[in-house]
């Protein structure tokens, strides 16, 4: 048998404290965090370019199903739309203001993701839930193409 070390008080203390500390010096998981800067890498017709999402429950919900492929095509004169596997929450979906060309947002009532090309007004079921970075010339490619979506890191 071997020789036992009696614990002191104070080491037991010490070992219990840095346990607690552990936690917070662990990298972060990949799952989006409530307050964690999002940022999306999009990739379709050759180009990349990259957005940053908001903090609310649909960015992260989004951020959290990446990497997605999905279809990007043209709706309208001024967005271009691409539907996402299941729908996300539309908490938030509250009326904003300061539309802007490069805004991306989701319609809860389809369940897609809407890209902002030309001037446009909120409507109902909408949720902004991010902007382009670069702004919005990427989505004057007209036509359908296969587009990926990644976090980016």
């Amino acid at each position: 048998m071997g020789s036992s070390v009696p614990i002191s008080r104070r080491r037991l203390l010490a070992t219990g404290v840095a346990g607690l500390a552990l936690p917070i010096f662990l990298p972060s998981t990949t799952q989006a965090q409530e307050g964690a800067i999002m940022r999306l890498k999009l990739t379709f017709a050759d180009q990349d370019f990259s957005a940053t999402l908001e903090d609310n429950a649909a960015a992260r919900e989004l951020f959290a199903m990446l990497p997605q492929d999905l279809t990007i095509d043209d709706y309208s004169t001024n967005e271009k739309i691409a539907y996402l596997p299941r729908k996300l929450s539309d908490d938030g979906s509250a009326r904003f203001e300061n539309e802007a060309v490069g805004d991306l947002c989701y319609y809860a009532p389809w369940g897609n993701l809407a890209m902002f090309h030309g001037p446009y007004r909120w409507s109902r079921g909408l949720v902004r839930i991010g902007r382009l970075d670069q702004g919005a010339k990427p989505l004057l490619v007209r036509g359908e193409f296969p587009l990926r979506i990644e976090a980016l890191t």
